[in-house]
């Protein structure tokens, strides 16, 4: 059973989540939040397996409160999906800079919602590669001419080819269509790269890409 903790400041759309979630025979809504305060307590409390985070929420907004989150080592194992009113919302890049494994839309497809949970919670990507791409066009945008490629010695030359890759927004299956590999050969060396650089997930992958200079601004196809 997924547990899911739902943190929005708006009682009708923790209402709308609860009802969508609490219908699925693999998924329960673990709690609520009203703030993001009381979104860290309960993390810490219950040990859902996925956070709903909303970004704008009073006492303690949602960025702050998954710095809070994925900076303790303790809740190593939940995920931060971040919710957003607007699909580039300015805050987004951050959020995942800060350990979020992604973002939705709240005006989502239910089909999406549910996707999304079952995905973090399997270890899988998150966001589609289109979503994804548009959020790697967005961040090179936004970054700084990145240092050379640094802290990616314990990658083998493979490794670090399948991180570049990842990077400009490739999925398993087209980084094995590009190395000519099987797609689990492919998400082998994904989950590799991600273990020895202790990114949480792809998302993160993809941020650590850019900022250790291995993929740079521009590269995006």
């Amino acid at each position: 059973m997924m547990r899911v903790l739902l943190a929005d400041d708006q009682s009708l759309v923790r209402a709308g989540f609860r009802a969508l979630l609490d219908a699925q025979p693999d998924i329960e809504v673990a709690g609520e939040a009203s703030d993001g305060e009381e979104a860290v307590r309960l993390v810490r409390e219950l040990s859902p397996d996925v956070v709903l985070m909303d970004i704008r929420m009073p006492r303690l907004d949602g960025l702050a409160a998954t710095r809070a989150v994925t900076g303790d080592p303790a809740l190593d194992e939940v995920k931060v999906i971040m919710l957003t009113t607007f699909e580039l919302d300015e805050y987004v890049f951050e959020a995942i800079r800060s350990g979020a494994s992604g973002f939705l839309v709240k005006d989502t497809e239910p089909e999406e919602l549910l996707r999304a949970v079952r995905a973090v919670v399997g270890g899988d990507a998150l966001l589609s590669p289109s979503v994804t791409r548009r959020l790697i066009a967005e961040f090179a945008a936004r970054s700084k001419e990145p240092a050379a490629a640094t802290g990616l010695s314990a990658l083998t030359d493979r490794e670090r080819e399948v991180m570049a890759l990842v990077g400009i927004g490739l999925s398993n299956e087209e980084i094995a269509r590009r190395l000519v590999v099987s797609p689990l050969t492919a998400k082998t060396h994904v989950s590799r790269t991600m273990v020895k650089l202790g990114a949480r997930d792809r998302a993160q992958l993809v941020v650590l890409a850019y900022e250790s200079g291995l993929v740079r601004p521009g590269w995006l196809g």
